[in-house]
């Protein structure tokens, strides 16, 4: 008896020890994958096919161990989701048409990566359930600093593949500039949230060390508001978890580690200041950009973007071929051009745009069947496949696709908040910020787009969310804090 329990410690220690390891090596995947698909040219890499091996053999380990009632309900949860996708993809087939930005295979590959993340979830959850999790914190630093310095090395080899296509920001070997900031961010919030309760001094100096190279890329080079602006909320909510730390449990506030927190923002601040922010450089891009944007039916500046107008222009004069679009898109687009004309929506804001037209299609398509399975992701033209992933989820995968992808999340989420209010008591700076990191990831998610979709920041997300769960059970047994 005593050798099976010892072996099964052992096992569960070596699918922690492997997980941790597939933290580790994310960003090395997204570099191998970048520069695979540019030297290439292709949309797949051998790291697409590397990067389920190990979650695979573990969920099968994982599904192996459990007991028969336990294995027919995880085949059971399978089944569904297996259907979900069989008709959400017959609704894309029989929606297609000339104007669809992708082919049925390209909308397979959301659904695989949306269900990869739930498989992960499940793993995670399964493995890290309890208070152990220091090694998963560990691997978040160690991942946090590969990206970090591949970065700062692509950008001193003159190496660094730029942020936007005009040339501006530095993202290093990476795909996407937001998906690089959604990861550095929320990578920062978890390293935040325990970083103050490292014993060894040269361990938190490095930490610190890192935060701060994060921090200056994230503020001055990459180019993304999510990097400016998330790295600057990132340091405001640990400040303000520290203070009601100290405040909830009557403890002394250390005045003058407050003092050195405040000169770092401000420094931070000054660096943005002296330096420029390329985020800034950005902004004032776009601004130029808009007057270009000229509406040949009016000879004014145009509210969308060049292609939509031209598209409306073409549907108000019939020049549309008969199957390029259906008649509820066409529909849409004149009422998005009439709205964003009625309030002055700029043509460089895409997502407004985006996000109009999906709630005028939804509403001229007026089909239930659509509502609950979703009227497919790529089904229409390129600039208006909706970017703000959360609303995209409820409108393009179907109230049936956002049960099944995004409430798993919600659920971690909405049961912390319960726990924070109820026992605001027993609440500590690491819960703090691995709950506003939580919230953040949704916002995100809807603001920037791909959080959850994108393979690393999807791995991310889920950290939080499990490292969150584990702390919310903490508070509820009433561990010590």
């Amino acid at each position: 008896m005593y050798k099976e329990l010892n072996n099964s410690g052992k096992n569960k220690k070596n699918i922690k020890t492997r997980l941790c390891f597939f933290i580790i090596i994310c960003p090395i995947l997204d570099i191998a994958s970048f520069l695979y698909r540019n030297k290439f040219n292709t949309n797949y890499s051998i790291s697409t096919f590397l990067r389920p091996i190990i979650p695979g053999i573990i969920f099968a380990y994982i599904f192996l161990k459990k007991n028969i009632k336990e294995k027919l309900k995880i085949i059971g949860i399978i089944c569904v989701y297996i259907l979900y996708a069989i008709i959400h993809l017959y609704i894309y087939y029989i929606l297609k048409t000339g104007c669809s930005y992708g082919t049925i295979v390209h909308e397979v590959q959301y659904l695989v990566n949306y269900s990869f993340m739930i498989v992960n979830l499940f793993i995670f959850m399964n493995v890290f359930n309890k208070n152990n999790k220091e090694k998963i914190q560990k691997s978040i630093f160690i991942s946090s600093a590969i990206y970090i310095l591949s970065i700062i090395i692509a950008i001193l080899t003159n190496t660094s593949s730029t942020t936007y296509i005009e040339g501006i920001g530095y993202k290093g070997w990476l795909e996407s500039g937001n998906s690089v900031s959604t990861i550095l961010v929320l990578s920062v919030f978890i390293i935040m949230s325990f970083i103050m309760k490292i014993e060894k001094k040269y361990v938190k100096i490095l930490m610190f060390v890192n935060l701060m190279a994060i921090g200056i890329y994230l503020t001055t080079l990459i180019g993304t508001r999510v990097g400016l602006f998330g790295f600057v909320l990132a340091f405001l909510c640990f400040i303000i978890a520290q203070i009601y730390e100290r405040i909830i449990r009557k403890v002394k506030i250390n005045k003058k580690n407050f003092a050195i927190l405040l000169s770092i923002l401000i420094l931070l601040v000054i660096i943005v200041v002296i330096s420029g922010s390329i985020t800034i450089k950005r902004r004032k891009h776009l601004e130029k950009m808009e007057n270009t944007i000229i509406d040949q039916s009016t000879g004014e500046v145009s509210h969308l973007t060049g292609d939509l107008t031209s598209f409306r222009n073409k549907i108000v004069n019939d020049e549309l071929e008969e199957d390029f679009m259906t008649e509820e898109q066409k529909k849409s687009i004149t009422e998005l051009y009439n709205l964003a004309k009625k309030y002055n929506i700029s043509n460089t804001n895409t997502r407004a745009q985006q996000f109009i037209y999906h709630c005028m299609l939804i509403k001229n398509q007026k089909n239930f069947i659509y509502i609950l399975f979703g009227n497919g992701y790529l089904i229409n033209t390129n600039e208006l496949v909706l970017e703000m992933e959360f609303p995209s989820i409820l409108f393009n995968f179907g109230i049936i696709g956002f049960v099944l992808y995004m409430i798993p999340f919600l659920a971690i989420c909405m049961k912390s908040a319960k726990i924070f209010f109820i026992k605001y008591k027993y609440v500590d700076s690491e819960f703090i910020m691995l709950f506003l990191a939580s919230i953040l990831s949704f916002v995100l998610s809807t603001l920037s787009g791909y959080s959850f979709f994108n393979s690393s920041s999807m791995i991310i997300i889920i950290i939080i969310n499990v490292l969150l769960n584990c702390k919310t059970m903490e508070i509820e047994r009433g561990d010590k804090i």
